[in-house]
């Protein structure tokens, strides 16, 4: 394990190197999937490039799953004395892309390591706010090195949340915008940052009390998911079930207001169906 978190250490260095230099320098944006509020820039790819370069240098055997470049390498697994496991990184190159093509900083990369379905440890690292969360599993989370904590606000009308809008947000736009209605009545606000893993993140280290979110990929939550669970913070989906990196539903809190936020989602969410 110390060879993992020496590769994930180096590969977020590198990558958040790649990006702050790329900050400056014109944008080269594409669309994905045809959805004209799906980006993709030349930085997001060559970030990508590098941190499987860095892993795969180390660990040629081990899996990929990457929001550019998607599932690659073995499918089949390494072996140790506990039997036969799947060795995998979860690689979000730059979260926030929308936020980095138009020059503002509220951005950064994401890794994990899983192993037999099991999330190990995961980093995410800001170089613009000097930002480095930090997690391994069952050892706690940390925020450059110093221990964080979820928030202690005990009720949904002191809190603060934050929130994301998926990609299908044109099409659905009606439907997301009263679930955002319906908590912005009942608490002291809510942000929109632009990357699911800093909201993770802020929630983690008690800026944020609650996170709300449809849609979001494996890599857009797996470090930051360990980070937040690690630092004490309660995960489901919308109905209260535990969250999985690979379903579609994410509510991540201080555990404080967790019973309310589902008070407000399950009614919503059913009338509209599981999306």
């Amino acid at each position: 394990m110390n060879k993992i978190k020496r590769t994930l250490e180096k590969a977020l260095s590198e990558a958040g190197t790649i990006l702050k230099r790329a900050m400056d320098q014109p944008k080269h944006i594409q669309y994905k999937n045809k959805s004209p509020v799906s980006l993709v820039t030349k930085t997001d790819k060559a970030i990508e490039q590098r941190i499987i370069d860095i892993i795969h240098a180390r660990f040629p055997h081990h899996a990929i799953l990457a929001e550019e470049s998607g599932s690659t390498g073995p499918s089949t697994v390494s072996r140790s004395s506990a039997g036969s496991t799947l060795s995998r990184w979860l690689i979000d190159p730059l979260d926030g892309t929308t936020n980095f093509a138009h020059g503002l900083p509220c951005v950064c990369v994401s890794i994990a390591y899983e192993e037999g379905g099991v999330l190990k440890v995961g980093g995410v690292w800001n170089p613009f706010y000097k930002e480095w969360f930090w997690a391994e599993a069952n050892k706690g989370a940390s925020l450059n090195g110093k221990k964080i904590r979820v928030s202690k606000t005990k009720s949904l009308s002191t809190s603060l949340l934050v929130t994301g809008f998926p990609y299908d947000r044109i099409e659905r736009a009606e439907y997301y915008l009263k679930i955002f209605k319906r908590f912005m009545v009942r608490t002291h606000g809510i942000r929109r940052l632009g990357s699911a893993a800093l909201d993770l993140c802020y929630v983690a280290c008690g800026r944020f009390d609650g996170y709300w979110e449809f849609n979001l990929a494996p890599w857009d939550q797996a470090a930051a998911g360990l980070i937040a669970q690690e630092a004490g913070a309660t995960l489901s989906d919308f109905s209260g079930r535990p969250m999985s990196i690979y379903a579609r539903q994410t509510l991540a809190t201080n555990g404080r207001i967790h019973k309310e936020m589902l008070s407000v989602l399950r009614p919503l969410v059913a009338r509209r169906g599981t999306l």
